[in-house]
């Protein structure tokens, strides 16, 4: 029997969360990604599942960016026994450092409530899903790349990252691989950003491939115009002043916060903002954008400005004051689909209260409490209490760190001839989408992966 000489599609098949992929090479195993699965208790709970592999047994791992659907794993998977390389963008690594060890904050933080209700019921107690002494060897193991620097990570795998534009350090990679006289090259987008948004530069141009593995988590719809999405949220925030209430904002710590700050800052005064406070309520958005204020030379154009009635909310306490304040406050905190973090808290003061807007500005997993949000519930459960949704419910779309159809059919044509495609990290409707898109757009295959679904390279030509 040959050698294997495959990819295996495992985590964020027909789903957003959970991206993870496995390439075999001969007898060296790759992975790509090795995120979180999110999206409710019931999903989650995936998270505890075994891998479809021996961690120990994996040689290398590969990260095309921080965001914890996409590397939010990378503890378990040390904890289960890995000790290889993981291979990430230099930023990507500082944005890795902060959200990781969160992540695991909150893991402990679970657990450790978990286990106060448990045993006053004796039971049997749980453990976190990883420890940040597991972040730090996490971190330990991360082997830094630029951009455009060709690497030979084991023999016969080459790999280069270049701009995926979706946050700062995110990137497409695109990886060599020669066995057994056969050569090929796949590209994996990552997540992919829109073109000709501030900050961010473009989706790099990647011409040519034997296999593209794509992400479609916008595949079936078109964002809104930029302009129309920029008077959308002038609106809201005039009709909020004249209501006198308070606009919360959940937003993810790395690309979406940056984005408000430099529209905010960019509309400061045309939107009348210096009426407001505007809180940013996270520990871990304040030490993101930091990485966002310090690295203009990743930026498109000028680097991100600073608002002046900026405040920064870095302790609980500064959090708690917050929610005394029942008018004036503009306030983005986490988690970005509300399932946990600061966010939660200004959700059960506010979302009862009329006069208060909430303003969801990204992808909302089904499952979540941001989902049930955005499909108009009446009422939500916060804290084990039945809330009353008053507020006024905003759904932005145009501020999306993911492209929409146009962005992602905009950076498969610039492959030449074209690859076959398969589709990853979308729900269903979404991934059939951008599969008819791209047929019609000249792919000669556009197939939407299924888990455990193997595809053989040797017969890619």
């Amino acid at each position: 029997m040959a050698d294997p000489f495959e990819i295996e599609f495992y985590g964020a098949t027909q789903e957003v969360t959970g991206s993870c992929h496995i390439l075999r090479v001969g007898k060296r195993t790759i992975l790509l990604e090795c995120g979180l699965v999110q999206g409710g208790r019931r999903r989650e709970a995936r998270n505890r599942e075994p891998f479809p592999f021996e961690a120990a047994r994996i040689d290398a791992v590969v990260l095309s960016h921080a965001h914890i659907d996409h590397s939010g794993r990378l503890p378990l998977l040390i904890h289960r026994g890995y000790r290889g390389p993981i291979y990430v963008q230099e930023t990507t690594a500082r944005f890795c450092e902060i959200m990781l060890e969160d992540s695991a904050r909150l893991a402990e933080g679970d657990a450790e409530r978990e286990n106060r209700k448990r045993e006053r019921k004796d039971l049997p107690l749980v453990k976190p899903l990883y420890t940040t002494a597991e972040v730090e060897q996490t971190l330990g193991q991360f082997v830094t790349l630029p951009y455009l620097e060709r690497r030979e990570i084991l023999p016969g795998v080459w790999i280069r990252y270049v701009d995926a534009g979706h946050i700062l350090g995110s990137a497409s990679v695109e990886v060599w691989l020669k066995h057994g006289g056969v050569q090929r090259k796949l590209v994996f987008s990552g997540d992919l950003g829109q073109y000709g948004t501030p900050i961010l530069q473009d989706p790099a141009r990647n011409t040519e491939a034997d296999l593209v593995l794509m992400e479609s988590t916008y595949g079936d719809r078109l964002h809104r115009d930029r302009a129309d999405t920029v008077r959308e949220m002038a609106g809201i925030i005039q009709e909020a002043d004249h209501r006198r209430g308070n606009v919360l904002i959940p937003a993810f710590a790395v690309g979406r916060t940056q984005e408000l700050l430099h529209l905010f800052a960019t509309h400061y005064a045309e939107w009348n903002l210096a009426r407001w406070k505007v809180f940013l309520d996270s520990p871990m958005a304040i030490r993101t954008s930091q990485i966002y204020w310090d690295t203009p030379q990743l930026h498109d154009a000028g680097g991100m400005p600073r608002l002046p009635n900026l405040v920064l909310s870095a302790s609980a306490e500064d959090s708690q004051a917050i929610n005394r304040l029942r008018s004036g406050a503009i306030v983005i905190a986490g988690s970005g689909m509300c399932e946990g973090g600061r966010i939660v808290h200004h959700l059960k003061h506010n979302l009862w209260r009329p006069e208060c807007d909430v303003i969801i500005v990204g992808y909302q997993a089904n499952g979540t409490l941001g989902r049930q949000l955005v499909d108009g519930n009446t009422y939500v459960r916060i804290h084990q209490e039945n809330i009353r949704v008053r507020a006024r419910i905003h759904t932005v779309g145009g501020l999306s760190a993911h492209g929409d159809q146009d962005d992602m059919a905009r950076w498969y044509g610039s492959f030449s001839p074209k690859p076959p495609v398969y589709l990853v990290h979308g729900e269903p409707a979404a991934a059939e989408g951008l599969a008819a898109r791209l047929k019609k757009d000249g792919a000669p295959r556009a197939i939407i992966a299924e888990r455990g679904m193997q595809v053989d390279l040797r017969t890619l030509a």
